[in-house]
């Protein structure tokens, strides 16, 4: 037999629960519908001028129109983008300080020791923005090689005069590129670290190292120039910007490609699922419009807005990656 007093303390708490379920809803939406308030503080932690500033102002130039509001950019660069990352992390959760990154928040887990957060909890991921179709590896002119397999003959033939090859800094993806390159053709070669991808660029147009991989965007106009000769492109097909630079694949490495990093917009922890939706809806929106989109393919990168979800797995999968490479080639973490 049912007993009533207890059924009828169990409907209560039921009913309570349902309301109070409708009323977050409520509050939720209602929160979206006003949002935002105030100007969008919008971290990009690069500096000015870089392929992810670059990137982050054509989607912020065309979400701000949708939202209604003001998007601030705030250029914080330092430490391969932690600086800029904890500003973030630490802020409120209310949707009005915003995180425009790269893939090194996915290479930073494995690289520090010491994170000053937790990325896969102190963010919420929003949606991807971009991701990169490839990386054009770019030699001084005045190197032998003029191509990767050129490339690969140098770096085997004298063990004891390797050659060098620059980076934007230890654990950058410009850096982890390239040693899957080394593994995958089995040279070894010198590491030269350079406190982002314009001083490095410089080091191989002067001639202090060999050459390296990089952005496209960043080095297309020293190409076309002929202060850089162009070896290859890492893509899975070659990059129509320079349709004579051929693949990796194509140019004495069988099997190697590998897609350039991505760009993507986080939220603190713990905002609003209302906020993180409507943000997606507008970053999603703005990389359909055809001047917002030809800013990304003309820098070598394909529009791409996934939900928050699909967004979480694949930086989930990226810091599992990334961990596995820098074990492999047993990078001393920072």
């Amino acid at each position: 037999m049912i007993d009533r007093k207890n059924f009828l303390s169990f409907l209560i708490r039921s009913r309570l629960a349902l309301w109070g379920g409708l009323l977050a809803l409520v509050a939720s939406s209602g929160i979206a519908q006003t949002y935002p308030t105030r100007p969008i503080r919008l971290v990009v932690p690069f500096a000015p001028g870089g392929t992810a500033d670059i990137n982050a102002r054509a989607v912020a130039a065309q979400v701000e129109r949708e939202l209604g509001g003001t998007i601030v950019i705030d250029n914080r660069d330092g430490a391969n983008g932690i600086i800029g990352t904890q500003i973030v992390v630490h802020a409120a959760p209310d949707g009005h300080t915003l995180l425009h990154t790269t893939t090194s928040i996915a290479i930073n887990p494995a690289v520090y020791r010491k994170l000053p957060y937790d990325t896969l909890k102190d963010l919420e991921p929003i949606t991807f923005v971009a991701l990169g179709s490839g990386y054009v590896v770019v030699a001084n002119p005045a190197f032998g090689a003029r191509s990767m397999r050129d490339l690969i003959e140098l770096a085997k033939k004298d063990k004891n005069k390797p050659l060098a090859y620059g980076s934007a800094g230890i654990g950058n993806s410009t850096h982890l590129v390239t040693e899957m390159f080394n593994r995958t053709a089995g040279v070894s070669m010198t590491h030269v670290p350079y406190k982002g991808v314009a001083p490095a660029l410089n080091a191989v147009i002067a001639g202090e190292v060999q050459f390296m991989f990089i952005p496209p965007t960043a080095a297309v106009q020293h190409i076309k120039s002929g202060l850089l000769r162009a070896l290859a492109f890492t893509g899975k097909t070659r990059w129509p910007v320079l349709p004579d630079v051929p693949t990796v694949m194509e140019s004495g490495l069988p099997g190697f490609h590998k897609d350039a990093g991505w760009n993507a917009w986080f939220a603190p922890a713990k905002t609003p699922a209302s906020i993180i939706a409507r943000l997606q809806a507008e970053v999603r929106k703005a990389l359909e419009v055809p001047k917002v989109r030809e800013v990304f393919t003309n820098g070598g990168y394909d529009p791409l807005a996934n939900t928050p979800a699909e967004a979480r797995e694949f930086i989930r999968a990226e810091v599992k990656a990334y961990g596995d490479i820098v074990r492999a080639i047993r990078l001393e973490r920072q």
